[in-house]
């Protein structure tokens, strides 16, 4: 029988794991876990290098015409202040990026039909003319005209997570969509040579070990450009109300590890959520295999709407505040930040 830490020796070198291998890695003890911890540091060390990519996250609008039951600007959640960023006020954040060290800006927002194909062209035409900086658009399920419209405007990369690989968790999740679209608009991104980044939640409710590990090998198996992932931290808001923690703290860092392993050249980003999990989340991630920090430079008044989930850190801060502080966790994890646009390291 395979120790745990044989598991881990083999993800290391051939990149490949079992569901049942998976399970026994996640629940590895701490002398196990240390050295998970280590081996994927090497890991994004050796492919990656020791540049930390900064991308500056934009949360342009939180209007949304979906209404999956975790997220807090869900459609029928009544409690929120809506919002939209004007074109001005995001080419302004756009600048601002450029000082202090940021290559690429990731447009997020709800699943917005105000935004439609033009209008959302428009901008990215107007960041790709107006900066030199890489741009994310993560805006949900669109037509592949959309999606090439927007490539043909400037957009570099999309963003779209497939949140669970289980249909029947899927559709417990997202009670007005469905999994084989979202995947179908995922196949499309990657046929239209836009780099594609996608991911999942770690710890839905009822989602079992096994079902974790399955989603782990499936967001490997797209052999995607960036691969992000989040715990799933129940929003008050919405029907997943009161659901606690899945797991112990541990575990969900151990997830970003095994993503390392199993997906050495794939930019793995340090996520917002997990410092809601730890203070220090998002420095423990950085030197657990993942090397993309984002940035939150929404305008300062608008950021107390955008809560997909509670506990956000930085709502009080402005884009200065996020930018500098970034910069001091980098220099303190003894890092660089990356000077280019961080650009796929499968292409």
């Amino acid at each position: 029988m395979e120790t745990v830490t044989n598991l881990i020796e083999k993800a290391y070198i051939y990149h490949t794991l079992t569901v049942d291998e998976v399970i026994k890695i996640l629940m590895a003890d701490k002398e196990e876990t240390d050295y998970l911890y280590k081996q994927a540091d090497l890991m994004r060390k050796e492919k990656m290098g020791d540049e930390i990519y900064l991308r500056g996250i934009v949360e342009f609008s939180n209007y949304c015409v979906k209404d999956c039951n975790y997220c807090g600007i869900r459609r029928s959640n009544k409690q929120v202040t809506r919002y939209r960023l004007t074109l001005e006020d995001i080419l302004t954040v756009c600048k601002k990026m450029e000082t202090v060290k940021q290559t690429t800006v990731v447009l997020q927002s709800g699943e917005d039909s105000y935004y439609t194909k033009e209008k959302m062209g428009d901008i990215i035409s107007a960041i790709r003319s107006e900066t030199s900086l890489a741009i994310t658009v993560s805006s949900g399920e669109r037509d592949i005209e959309t999606y090439a419209y927007w490539k043909a405007k400037g957009m570099d990369r999309y963003l779209l997570r497939f949140e669970t690989s289980s249909p029947d968790l899927f559709a417990v999740c997202h009670p007005d969509d469905d999994l084989d679209y979202r995947l179908r608009c995922l196949a499309n991104l990657k046929m239209l040579g836009v780099q594609t980044g996608s991911g999942f939640l770690i710890g839905l409710p009822k989602e079992t070990l096994a079902q974790l590990s399955a989603d782990i090998l499936f967001a490997t198996s797209l052999e995607l450009d960036m691969i992000g992932v989040g715990p799933f931290i129940a929003h008050e808001s919405t029907p997943f109300k009161g659901a606690p923690l899945a797991y112990n703290r541990e575990l969900y860092f151990r997830v970003i590890a095994i993503l390392r392993l199993l997906n050495p050249k794939a930019h793995i980003p340090a996520t917002t959520a997990f410092d809601a999990l730890l203070p220090e989340g998002r420095d423990l991630l950085l030197a657990r295999g993942a090397n993309v920090f984002m940035p939150n430079m929404t305008p300062q008044p608008f950021r107390q709407y955008y809560q997909l989930y509670p506990g956000k850190p930085c709502l009080d801060e402005d884009g200065d505040d996020c930018a500098f502080c970034i910069l001091g966790r980098i220099n303190r994890l003894g890092r660089k930040v990356g000077n280019d646009a961080g650009h796929s390291k499968r292409i």
